[in-house]
C-alpha cells in the first residue's frame, strides 16, 4: 500500500424512517455502497428484529422531537427523511413539524439533508412531461404540503437534495397503491385492481431503483454539493406510446396472466369519503389516475450515466414476494438477473 496515500473516510448516514419502504431501501444500497448507516426509531429493539436483514445501527429516538433527531445525527454525513404519516393520516400535524426537526437538526450537525419527493405539487399546467423546472401549482392539500416541505428545504442552510418520483413500488412498501389497491398482501393473486384507464402514460418508481439513485447521486456530490438541488426520477412509465401495460405485467409476474382486471370502484371511495380519512384524501389524489404524466430524469441521467432500472416484470415478481402473494422459489434468480432488487439493468 502506497504510505502516501489518504485513507478515505467513510460516510455516514441517519436514516429517518427506516423500517418504511423508501427509508429501508435507502439503508440497504447504502450499506451495499460501504456507508455507515444509522437508523432512529421509537422502538429499536422491535424494529432491528423486524429489519434484520438491515445491518444498520439502531438508535432510539421520536422524530416528532427535536432533540431526539440532533441527539441521533451526530457525526453524520447525511440525514435520509423518510418518514410520513401512514395512510394519508394527519400530515400537516405530523409532516411538516417531522421535516422541521430534521432540518434543525441537519443545521446542528453540519449534515446534508436527502428527501423522495413526488408529483403532489403539480397541477394541470404541468402535465403531462414533468421536468425539474415545471411549474408547481397544487390541486390538494396534500400537494400544498409537499410544496412547503420543499420550500422549507430551500430556505435551509444546509445542502439538500430532492428526487421526485412517480407512485412507489416494491417489497417493503406497504402504503403503495400495489399493496393498497392493486392487490391482497398475504394472498394469492386471483384479480389486479388497477386505479385507472391502462392506457393512461402513468409513472411509478421501483423503490430499490429509486434508493440506489439517491445513494449515488450523495456520493457523487458528497465533497461539494449544490445548496439546493431537485432530480427528476422516470421509473417505469407505463401506458400511452410505451405499449406497456402496468396491470398486465402485474399479472404475468404472478405467473397468473388470465386473472381478471377490476377497475378501482372510485365511486364507493368517494361515498365514504366522509367516515373515513384514508378513503377521503385518496379520492382527492383521484386526479393523477386520469392526466396521463411521466417524469423526465434527463439531469438524473447525465448526472449518473444512467438510471438505476430493474426490469418491470422482476421488480414485480420481487415486490410480489415481499408481500407474500407468490412463493419465493425464484428470488435468487430474479436477484441474480439484475445484481440484487434494485440494480440497473
Amino acid at each position: 500500500m502506497d504510505p502516501n496515500a489518504k485513507l478515505q473516510r467513510v460516510p455516514t448516514i441517519l436514516i429517518i424512517g427506516a423500517t418504511g419502504g423508501i427509508g429501508s431501501e435507502v439503508a440497504a444500497s447504502a450499506r451495499r455502497a460501504g456507508w455507515q448507516v444509522r437508523a432512529m426509531h421509537r422502538k429499536p429493539a422491535k424494529a432491528s428484529a423486524k429489519m434484520a436483514n438491515l445491518a444498520v445501527d439502531w438508535v432510539k429516538g421520536d422524530a416528532m422531537r427535536t432533540r431526539d433527531v440532533v441527539r441521533a445525527a451526530k457525526g453524520c454525513d447525511v440525514i435520509f427523511h423518510g418518514a410520513n404519516p401512514p395512510n394519508y393520516r394527519k400530515w400537516r400535524q405530523r409532516a411538516i413539524p417531522m421535516l422541521a426537526n430534521t432540518i434543525k437538526a441537519a443545521e446542528a450537525v453540519g449534515a446534508r439533508i436527502a428527501f423522495p419527493g413526488n408529483i403532489y405539487a403539480y397541477g394541470d399546467d404541468a402535465f403531462p412531461v414533468l421536468d425539474e423546472s415545471a411549474p408547481q401549482h397544487p390541486l390538494t392539500e396534500k400537494g400544498n404540503i409537499r410544496l412547503e416541505m420543499e420550500y422549507m428545504l430551500r430556505r435551509t442552510c444546509q445542502p439538500a437534495l430532492i428526487v421526485r418520483a412517480g407512485d412507489f413500488f416494491g417489497p417493503n412498501a406497504p402504503g403503495s397503491w400495489v399493496t393498497g389497491g392493486m392487490v391482497k398482501p398475504g394472498k394469492p393473486i386471483k384479480s389486479v385492481t388497477y386505479p385507472g384507464d391502462p392506457a393512461l402514460l402513468h409513472a411509478f418508481a421501483y423503490l430499490p431503483d429509486l434508493a440506489e439513485a439517491f445513494i449515488r447521486l450523495l456520493g457523487r456530490d458528497e465533497a461539494q454539493p449544490a445548496d439546493f438541488d431537485v432530480y427528476h426520477f422516470a421509473g417505469h412509465t407505463v401506458g400511452g406510446s410505451t405499449g406497456i401495460n402496468f396491470a398486465d405485467a402485474l399479472r404475468r409476474a404472478a405467473g397468473k396472466p388470465d386473472a381478471p382486471v377490476r377497475k378501482l370502484p372510485w365511486g364507493v371511495i368517494r361515498a365514504l369519503g366522509p367516515f373515513n380519512e384514508t378513503f377521503r384524501e385518496l379520492a382527492k389524489m383521484s386526479y393523477l389516475w386520469r392526466t396521463p404524466h411521466r417524469l423526465d430524469s434527463a439531469k438524473l441521467v447525465a448526472a449518473l450515466g444512467e438510471e438505476p432500472h430493474t426490469p418491470l416484470e422482476t421488480a414485480l415478481r420481487v415486490t410480489l414476494e415481499g408481500l407474500g402473494c407468490v412463493e419465493a422459489e425464484d428470488a435468487a434468480q430474479l436477484h441474480t438477473q439484475t445484481g440484487h432488487a434494485g440494480s440497473a439493468a
